[in-house]
């Protein structure tokens, strides 16, 4: 059975955390903005960016890598 090790400390973890929430605020905050001005949703689909970006940061800090 294979044994995790992290590689990233608790510092690293918090930025990366924090990373995440940023994005995630702002992407959110993009969206209600291009809903609210009734942008097409080509436009809004490269809002898959930023939050897969948040997504990535969430998941690093969790899993400590």
């Amino acid at each position: 059975m294979a044994t995790l090790t992290a590689n990233i400390g608790s510092r690293e973890r918090r930025k990366r955390a924090t990373f995440g929430i940023v994005l995630l605020t702002a992407s959110l905050g993009a969206a209600a903005i291009l809903i609210h001005a009734d942008v097409s949703r080509g436009w809004r689909l490269l809002l898959i960016l930023p939050l897969w970006a948040a997504a990535l940061g969430f998941f690093q800090a969790r899993e400590r890598t």
